[in-house]
């Protein structure tokens, strides 16, 4: 309501006509960066406040993981288990690579029986493939546990932008559905002006172009032209008439690389270099 309020100001003093000696009339604007889970879950700690200041990786809250939890404990336990019959697995194939090799001297040496032969050969092969098997087992295990793993770490969410927390939409103990913003973040390079320039003053604004903004209270700052309006708006009251000409304004706004040091709805005044 108050950034509307502004900007109906803005709109209002610029419809009562701006000389070119006066600047053209704006704010400052900021775009927040929505931070969400990609999860739904139940809301356990929330880690910062509205006005705390934030920094990327710092941990903003966690989602309940209870059930995240439970499944990373299950996977680890089940690939102790796997290695152990793994284990087994390879001393029972070493115990029939022994017993195929003398059973195939014997044959050799003419000494052997045909029948231990070949159940010794199909011994091998059966151990060489329950080793197989459980090869395969573990490394389902482990892309089972780095899923899990990775499943548990989604619940604690952290800040991928430095700024300052504008807004907290909810609360420990709440439940929060899927890829819905719990906190707002403003970074300071989001912080620009939005700016309304005369229809009669149009052509002295260009993109690209360097302006100054001046506000109360604050040194001179300088920015360029990022954005115009393709498209003429009317200020208060929409009444189109030769008469009002004067009255119809152009949306532009004006950023610098690293932001600007402002606060969203502080009113600015724009002027051309």
């Amino acid at each position: 309501m108050k950034r509307a309020a502004v900007f109906a100001l803005m709109l209002f003093l610029a419809a009562c006509g701006q000389s070119e000696d006066h600047g053209w009339l704006g704010y400052a604007e900021g775009d927040n960066a929505l931070i969400s889970a990609p999860q739904p879950g139940w809301l356990a700690h929330l880690h910062v406040q509205r006005g705390d200041d934030v920094k990327p990786g710092q941990l903003l809250f966690r989602l309940d993981d209870t059930r995240e939890q439970a499944a990373r404990d299950q996977a680890a336990a089940a690939i102790p288990q796997i290695r152990a019959q793994m284990k087994q697995a390879q001393a029972n194939l070493e115990y029939a690579r022994t017993t195929l090799l003398r059973q195939q001297g014997l044959a050799r040496a003419h000494a052997g029986v045909p029948s231990a032969l070949d159940q010794a050969s199909a011994n091998y092969k059966q151990a060489a493939a329950s080793l197989s098997q459980l090869q395969a087992q573990e490394a389902q295990a482990q892309a089972a546990l780095s899923g899990a793993a990775y499943a548990l770490a989604q619940r604690d969410i952290v800040s991928t932008v430095s700024g300052t927390v504008q807004d907290v939409y909810f609360r420990e103990g709440e439940y929060v559905p899927p890829s819905t913003p719990v906190i707002s973040v403003l970074p300071p390079k989001n912080i620009y002006v939005r700016f309304f320039v005369p229809e009669t003053q149009f052509a002295r604004a260009r993109l690209g172009q360097t302006v100054r903004i001046s506000c109360d209270g604050c040194r001179p700052l300088t920015a360029r032209i990022t954005f115009i309006a393709q498209q003429e708006e009317f200020t208060p009251p929409v009444i189109f008439s030769i008469g009002n000409r004067e009255k119809l304004v152009f949306k532009m706004e004006a950023r610098v690389a690293g932001g600007l040091p402002l606060h969203p709805g502080q009113p600015v005044e724009v002027r051309p270099l």
